[in-house]
This record gives structure tokens, sequence and C-alpha cells, in this order.
């Protein structure tokens, strides 16, 4: 284990949060929020002196493998969060400690689920950070460091295996970090094109870059206690609605688009599935909402084409309390939230990709049955899938529902009912925020215990990270000088 490269990439990392709380300091000196623009600066220095200490000396061996790729990863996104927390907790936005925490957790992973139960009244500067971390946590602080710092030596190719999302990491380039500048690129595009489109919807420009925010990163953190409901706009639900769904396609795909491969495209497996869904989803709540819910068609693809792409893209914004649709209608939400996003998107989930290669390794197990002789090779996007990934995704998926069947049995010890506690730890692990009952869209988690709320912030960061990091960093054997 190359202890010393661990310690170097948790200094750089955070120097990088360092560098993006400057913004909050700059909208705290904006707005004459001068008690916060002290915090954000104490914090900042804080940040800044770690960073020295931890990163001044680079590490003679530069080098790093898959081990050290997952203590980097689990070790830097329990800092980010930990220190992502002080401003909220020094402003006395948040006075509990846990409570901070699990917001900018709950920030940084995307998830979106809040303790606060009126966010008007608080500093602009501090809604700013708030729904910052989820631009920042979107494509992964460590990619982020990978497209900056050169690293000599390294194979960053095992950071973006530990941190981004999806059964297998592809480079889009030969190189790994010319592979992390490209998504950035793209996600940066992305997050000023939607800027611009809500800006000449009338939206005023803090709200936008805000919402955004929330968007490019599928958390869904609103500075509004309706969320994107308080505005009552079909033009800004249009425009984040689409922009929600884009931000929850793999972004390979927008490269094959960028690249001139149009073919490819068209006939990527994973984006066709994905678009699928969200259709097959909008329209059968439409049909289950109309004369139940809505009075007309027109309002009923309104308001569930915008919670379909919402749940689906696991952003987590609202326009209306889905807790009070039909059975089948919410059964329907919980059903897209276990499904997620696109692997390789700034989504949560268990993901798309996931799902076709499991489909397509039934109908091998049930062919084989028929025909014991036969080979079948699995494939995904013309390209064969090799079978440590199938099997691979079988035991992630296992593990991901055992977790989440544990985790809903310590959050039952509430004494709240079932369909909280059960679409609460899976909002969280999920990385989606709002779930059904007590933390349906007009609720919160406020009223959650501190055990609960650490179970659910752990979540998050399992559902983010996608199980195996965190269950990693407490393995004694991963630990070992020579492991």
């Amino acid at each position: 284990m190359n202890f010393s490269i661990i310690r170097y990439l948790c200094g750089q990392v955070l120097r990088f949060e360092s560098a993006f709380m400057i913004l909050s300091l700059v909208v705290a000196f904006i707005y004459g929020e001068y008690g916060s623009a002290l915090i954000f600066s104490g914090t900042i220095l804080l940040m800044l002196a770690l960073s020295f200490l931890l990163s001044a000396k680079k590490p003679a061996n530069t080098s790093f493998y898959a081990k050290e790729g997952v203590v980097a990863v689990s070790l830097s996104w329990i800092m980010i969060s930990f220190f992502g927390a002080i401003p909220f907790f020094a402003s006395g936005a948040i006075p509990s400690i846990v409570d901070s925490l699990f917001e900018s957790v709950s920030g940084f992973t995307t998830t979106g689920a809040s303790i606060l139960t009126e966010v008007e009244s608080l500093d602009k500067s501090i809604l700013f950070w708030r729904s910052f971390t989820h631009w920042i946590g979107g494509m992964g602080v460590l990619v982020f460091v990978m497209a900056i710092l050169p690293m000599s030596g390294a194979d960053p190719l095992h950071l973006m295996r530990a941190e981004s999302p999806g059964p297998t990491t592809q480079k889009l380039v030969p190189k790994a970090r010319e592979t992390a500048k490209i998504l950035y690129t793209i996600y940066i595009g992305m997050t000023f094109l939607e800027i611009i489109f809500l800006l000449a919807g009338g939206m005023s420009l803090y709200d936008s870059v805000v919402h955004t925010f929330g968007t490019a990163g599928t958390g869904g953190f609103s500075v509004k206690n309706a969320s994107i409901g308080a505005y009552d706009s079909v033009y800004f639900e249009v425009v984040i609605t689409v922009f929600m769904i884009l931000f929850g396609v793999n972004f390979s795909a927008y490269f094959l688009l960028l690249a001139g491969k149009f073919k490819r495209f068209i006939t990527f497996e994973e984006l066709r599935v994905y678009l699928g869904i969200i259709v097959v989803a909008i329209i059968v709540i439409v049909i289950n909402t109309t004369g139940l819910v809505y009075q007309n068609m027109g309002d009923s693809l309104r308001y569930s084409s915008f919670q379909v792409a919402s749940i689906m893209t696991t952003t987590g914004f609202t326009t209306a309390n889905f807790n009070e649709w039909p059975t089948l209608s919410r059964f329907v939400l919980v059903f897209l939230m276990f499904i997620g996003a696109s692997a390789g998107s700034t989504g949560g989930g268990i993901k798309v990709s996931r799902y076709i290669i499991m489909l397509k390794t039934l109908r091998r197990e049930a062919m084989h049955i028929l025909h014991p002789q036969a080979v079948k090779i699995i494939k995904l996007d013309t390209m064969p899938v090799p079978e440590e990934v199938i099997r691979g995704t079988g035991i992630f998926m296992l593990t991901f529902l055992g977790i989440t069947a544990v985790s809903i049995l310590l959050v039952s010890m509430n004494g709240f009912s079932m369909e909280t506690s059960a679409s609460a730890v899976a909002a969280c692990i999920n990385n989606i925020g709002p779930g059904l009952g007590i933390v349906a869209p007009v609720g919160n988690y406020a009223d959650f215990t501190v055990f609960s709320k650490i179970v659910l912030f752990l979540n998050m960061l399992v559902g983010r990270l996608e199980v195996y990091p965190m269950l990693l960093l407490i393995s004694p054997a991963i630990w070992h000088k020579k492991a």
C-alpha cells in the first residue's frame, strides 16, 4: 500500500475544495453577508493549512493501483463532506453537527435529502455552497483533480474506476487524464448552457446558477421551500426536465456525438433503453393520474414528466407532492428509484446498463436450459461483455439490495411507517432525496434520530461510490503495508 500517494491525493482534494469554496465567499461579499464571509474565509484557511501539511512533500513514488484508488476515493469523499459541513454548522444555519454532516454528505453525493424545514431565510452564500456541492460531487472530485493535476508514473484510471458510476469504466481516449478533461469540458459546457436557458426565461442569475448546479449534479437542492414548483412556470419546468434527462445520459454518448460518430450515438443501447423507460413511465403515470389527481391530460403530462425525469435521474427536484398520487404512480416512481440513470452520468441508482446486462444474462441462462451445448456471448453495444463484468454486476446488485434491506431494518427503529422507512433508505442509497411518507416532497429528514441519520448518510456514500470503495475502506486486509 502506497500511503504517501494517498496522503498526497487527499491534500490535493482539500486544496481544490478550498478553491471551490472561494466562490461562496464571493457570493457572501456580493450580498453583504459578512458573518458568512468570515466563516467561509476561516474554513478555506483551515483547509489550505491541512492541505499544505498533507501534500507539501510530493511522494517519491507516485504510482498507485486499485487498492490505493479505493482508499484515496473513500477518504477524500469523507473528508470533503466533513469540511463542507463546517459553514452550515458554524453559521448556525444547521446547529447540529450530525445534521450539518448529513446536509453536506447529501450535497456532495448529489442526494438532495435535507433536514432543513425552511431554506428561504438562510444566507444566499450558504445556500449557494449547499447547491454548489452538488456540482462538485456530480462528476467526481478526484476526476476533476485528475484532469488538472499531472501525475507522472500514475495510472489515474484506478481513481476513475473507484469514483465513476457504472459496471465498467472506459477511457474515451488513450490517456485517462485526457478522458477526465473531455468529461469535465462536456460537463461545464452543459452547465453554462442550462444557465443561459433559465436566464432567457426570466429566472434571476443567482437562482439560475444554483438550480443548474442541482440539475447538473442531479442533486436537487433548491433555494425555494417548494422547490421548482415555487416558480409555477411551464418554461422553467421544461428546461429543467430536458437538462435532468441530458445529465442522466452516459457522457460517452456525448463524446460519440462530438466525435461525429452519429451512427454509434443513435444505436447506443443504454441510451435507447434509458429514454424508453422514461417515456413508458410518463405514459403510465399520465393515464393513472388524469381524472384522479389532475383534471386534464395536459396538467398530468406536465407534472408526471417532470417527476419521472427527476426520479429516474435521481435529481430530486419536485413540482408536485407525488405522495398523494395513486398507488400505481407511486410504485412506478419507486421502481425508477432502483433503476437510476445511465452509467457514466452524474445520476445515481443501480444504473440502466446493469439491468441490461442482467436481463441478457437471464435470457442466456434460460436458453442454456433449452440448448445446453450452445455458447452465447452477451454483448452491449455490439461489444462482448467480459464474464468478470457479468459476475461483478450480479454480485453488486445482490450486495446493494442486501445493504438496502439491512438499512431499512435499522432505520425502522424510529417507529415510522414502513413506507417512510423503506423509501427513506431507497431515496438515500440511490442518491435521490425525496421519498414517500414523512420524507415526501413536502417533508424532510429532520425527525429521524441521530442514529438513523448516520445510517442514511452512510447509505448516500455507499450509493454514490457504488458500494465497494466504502466496504473495502473498513476491510483490515486493505490496510496492510504489503497489501
